[in-house]
């Protein structure tokens, strides 16, 4: 064994994942954990677990795995994680917990989130759940969003003894887990939903289909339901466009809706209605995860992929693993490439998109270089489907400050 180097991860070939919507990393078995896991030096100031935005005990945990008591490690994750599943397969470890990991200094991290990933479908296998507090306190809190965040705070309410009601406006639970991540990075029947249902196990209800502000105001749950504390976990879904000409062309989506069709509305089944234009050539704008996530749909749904992105490959946002699985999957990245028109036939639809080239300068408040326009140096990309992925902000929220209460 090089203690130098991870344990390889098993995958999908990149030529038969490209068409399918299965997973495509398959994750550590046993032995292979605790090989990788026998790689960690124990650290006696972990800097991976300050690495971690809810600071699980990574040496702990990993050297019960080394051990073989796998159970015992998942225990140590509960204490601070209710969702290892999937945190184990979309965290960017690589910038958090693994970019802080000293084995890293002379070879290659501990694959801490491959780790976790093992961990949390070897306790969902087993028929591990998490202890529900045996008596509560009496307090009733609502969390409005089943998202990642409306899910970790219910469940660690619920692990300290409150009685916790998620409101959820869309008709299945998980926010961005369902409708955004793709099924072959993140399964939703064999791994959302039994995180889910985990955190239902502490106690928490969840009540879809309720829009707050709409539905019920949040007065009424703390002055007539009985609530005393609202937390607001509504996510970031307002999807950013560039306001370039021809942006309101048929063919133009943005990666929310896309992404939506795909994953809640399951478009990609044949067994489903759910119309989404698949596209012969599509171009996606942006260079982040979602965009990665895009593209790879698109990609499944049969059309060439051209990523499009202003900057070079070193300032690409998403994650190195997309990056990588992208390009093996066969999608072109038109780098150091804007676009500044979408161009349309005469019946409305997107047939190309004007783009221009871009060069890097001084960086900007991000710390990443500023893209350059570079004078006469437009050219069209052949496309008839246009994908923005540019960010997103919270959408307006229709309430109104209750004078003296816990939100």
């Amino acid at each position: 064994m090089d203690v130098l180097k991870k344990v390889p991860v098993r995958e999908q070939d990149p030529k038969v994942r490209a068409t399918n919507f299965e997973e495509v990393c398959l994750g550590y078995n046993e032995e292979e954990a605790r090989e990788e896991a026998s790689r960690c030096i124990q650290c006696k100031n972990p800097k991976c677990v300050k690495g971690c935005p809810v600071a699980i005990n990574i040496p702990g945990f990993i050297k019960e795995v080394e051990e073989g008591n796998i159970e015992e490690a998942a225990k140590v994750i509960a204490l601070s994680s209710a969702l290892p599943a999937v945190c184990g397969r979309v965290c960017p470890q690589e910038s958090q917990c693994e970019g802080q990991c000293i084995r890293g200094i002379k070879g290659e991290p501990v694959s801490i989130g491959k780790l976790e990933r093992f961990v949390a479908d070897w306790s969902r296998e087993h028929g591990i759940v998490p202890e529900a507090p045996e008596k509560t306190n009496g307090k009733k809190v609502a969390v409005i969003g089943s998202g990642p965040s409306g899910l970790t705070c219910a469940g660690d309410l619920a692990k300290l003894g409150y009685e916790v009601t998620i409101f959820e406006a869309l008709h299945e639970p998980g926010g961005v887990l369902t409708y955004g991540i793709p099924e072959f990075r993140l399964p939703k029947d064999g791994v959302v939903q039994p995180e889910i249902d985990n955190v239902r196990k502490l106690g928490v209800k969840i009540e879809t289909n309720v829009i707050v502000g709409k539905s019920v105001t949040i007065d009424e749950l703390l002055d007539e339901e009985g609530f005393q504390a609202v937390f607001i976990g509504s996510g970031a879904g307002l999807p950013m466009f560039m306001g370039i000409p021809g942006e309101n062309a048929n063919g133009v989506f943005s990666a929310n809706e896309y992404l939506t069709r795909s994953n809640l509305m399951k478009a990609f089944r044949d067994d489903y209605d759910t119309p989404i234009v698949a596209g012969n050539r599509v171009a996606v704008v942006g260079g982040g995860n979602v965009a990665m996530d895009a593209a790879r749909t698109a990609l499944r749904l049969g059309a060439e992929v051209h990523v499009v992105y202003r900057r070079s490959e070193a300032e690409l946002p998403a994650r190195a693993e997309e990056v990588h699985h992208a390009k093996e999957e066969g999608i072109i990245f038109d780098l150091l490439s804007n676009p500044i028109e979408i161009l349309t036939d005469e019946k409305g639809w997107v047939n190309g998109m004007k783009c221009i080239r871009m060069e890097l300068g001084e960086p900007d408040a991000s710390g990443r270089r500023r893209p350059v326009e570079v004078k006469g140096s437009e050219f069209v990309i052949d496309v008839d489907t246009v994908i923005m992925s540019l960010g997103t902000s919270p959408q307006s929220f229709n309430i109104q400050y209750h004078q003296g209460t816990g939100y």
